[in-house]
């Protein structure tokens, strides 16, 4: 039997640019090409134009003094300026920081201060969030951010007229000092446990994973893609962003943050080829009472990740939505973020039971997750990948680096995977998501695509929550479709009875109208497993 390890081949090269490069050519072959188009505010950007504005807030970095390495943070909802932002720290060497705009004083002082952050872009407001109050609040802790520009204050208009074209000979001087090995961009990974660590990337990193993300997509100018998924994670900036620039296509924010109905307006009005999110953001925009009523047959293709998407969903995306070609995509931050992909000639199964196969120039392996030793294809194990997307380290932590990244660079994912015979992989779920119940290993996936099927379950999560005698019991958290009459935890066991290991059927039941949710869309199953833990 061959074992669980496989790598992707390809005759396409990896990219040796840096990020400023490869947008430079990109401009020089699609300059009147539609670059961004931001729904909320109408503004639109054509490469030359994109490019230009990039440049003149790289010279504004300079002229503030931002040196190759120096961090500079961004915590904003997504906006053409976030865009800029990414671009125009990368012109000049600059570290980008990503702050996810969810977090409050005690998060984002820690951020700061972790990463040594010292000039910080942020929006101003968002529903709940005052972010100048709450700059204000940690600004006395932060010793080394010495200044804060606001998007959409006069703040922005002030930094940004500091850069003057007299400015190019410079930062020209500076691209040329540039290696595409550079770091370039510290994301925060939402620990479990503990304060966030600083994933810190290259421009080789998520420029050839965006560039080969888009590759298998069949990405061209003619492509327009819409961005409902968050900028300050992968998701957005390089399977989005990256994606786009480098293959000349169009990147199309509908809102600032997610919205269903502006999600799906903004895929009419701009006649977008290419959808994003993660499966809750389908399904809302699914069950949007009015969906029937838009057009969206331009769509072809879009990318679903984040989380498992239910087969029925899937279903539908593909045939009412359009998008015959939408790719499932796995990976993580960690991994600039994408390892795995379906292609867009696969089947239904594959695109549901699965998450793809390797990406081109990566390695992917299955091992047993105490020995390390690789496992044979079929047997479930812990997913491991190799290549020239790993991250360069979690900032300033070495030893947290060494826990995930082996001796041999594999970046060991924490996921439990099984690896098929045709080299697609499954994710059967989270090494701690994992329930064991009465020494039996139930890995909750298979117990909520099972439950998708039951006419009452909208949407499903299941958590181990601890039980006396057998350790650990299994209990489903269902959003159901009519809140007015939700399932009993008898009609849920009836539905599994004769189908499901005894030991698999839930014990218990909570009605939920919604689920804890990270800001990239990824249910947060350590807070349903701590609020439902007693009976």
């Amino acid at each position: 039997m061959s074992s669980s390890y496989t790598h992707g081949t390809s005759g396409t090269t990896l990219l040796g640019d840096t990020i400023g490069a490869n947008l430079d050519r990109a401009v020089a072959a699609w300059p009147d090409r539609e670059a961004l188009v931001d729904v909320e505010t109408g503004r639109r950007w054509t490469y030359a134009r994109f490019a230009a504005d990039v440049d003149q807030l790289a010279y504004a970095l300079l002229a503030s003094g931002v040196a190759k390495g120096d961090r500079v943070g961004i915590w904003a909802v997504n906006c053409a300026e976030w865009v800029l932002v990414q671009y125009a720290t990368a012109r000049v060497g600059a570290i980008m920081v990503n702050i996810n705009p969810a977090y409050r004083t005690h998060e984002v002082e820690y951020v700061l201060n972790q990463s040594g952050t010292s000039l910080l872009f942020a929006s101003l407001r968002h529903k709940t969030s005052d972010y100048r109050a709450m700059v204000e609040e940690v600004r006395g802790r932060c010793p080394r951010l010495r200044e804060t520009v606001y998007i959409g204050d006069p703040s922005w208009a002030g930094f940004t007229a500091r850069g003057t074209a007299e400015r190019g000979a410079e930062l020209a001087a500076r691209a040329a000092e540039l290696s595409c090995d550079d770091p370039i961009n510290i994301q925060y990974t939402s620990g479990t446990t503990g304060f966030p660590k600083g994933a810190t990337l290259s421009h080789h990193n998520i420029l050839n994973n965006g560039y080969f993300v888009g590759e298998l997509v069949a990405y061209t100018e003619q492509d327009r893609i819409c961005l409902p998924v968050p900028f300050y994670h992968c998701f957005g900036m390089v399977m989005g962003n990256l994606a786009a620039t480098s293959h000349g296509a169009c990147m199309v924010i509908p809102a600032p943050s997610f919205d269903p109905k502006a999600t799906l307006e903004a895929v009419q009005r701009e006649r977008c080829t290419s959808l994003y999110g993660v499966p809750t953001m389908f399904i809302a925009e699914l069950n949007l009472p009015d969906f029937a009523s838009y057009d969206l047959s331009t769509l072809r293709t879009g990318i679903m990740a984040g989380s498992p998407c239910p087969v029925e969903v899937m279903k539908r995306v593909v045939a009412e939505m359009h998008m015959a070609e939408v790719s499932i995509c796995y990976g993580m931050t960690e991994t600039s973020p994408v390892s795995l992909q379906t292609r867009i000639e696969d089947d239904l199964e594959h695109r549901t039971g699965t998450v793809g196969r390797v990406l081109p120039h990566l390695e992917v392996k299955v091992v047993d997750p105490v020995t390390g030793v690789t496992q044979p294809r079929g047997t479930t194990g812990e997913l491991c990948t190799r290549g020239y997307s790993v991250m360069l380290g979690y900032w300033d932590d070495p030893e947290k680096t060494a826990e995930v990244i082996d001796p041999g660079r594999w970046m060991h994912t924490g996921d439990l995977a099984m690896m098929r015979d045709d080299g697609y992989v499954e994710i059967v779920g989270r090494i701690k998501d994992m329930i064991i119940r009465g020494g039996e290993n139930i890995y909750p996936r298979e117990i909520e695509e099972f439950l998708y099927g039951h006419p009452k379950v909208r949407d499903v999560q299941v958590v181990g929550v601890p039980h006396e005698r057998y350790g650990e019991e299994v209990l489903a958290c269902v959003i159901p479709h009519d809140p007015a009459a939700p399932p009993t935890l008898e009609e849920l066991r009836g539905f599994c009875e004769g189908r499901l290991a005894h030991y698999k059927v839930p014990s218990r039941l909570r009605i939920l109208e919604a689920f804890p949710m990270t800001v990239s869309g990824k249910v947060r199953k350590i807070e349903l497993r701590e609020q439902h833990s007693t009976p």
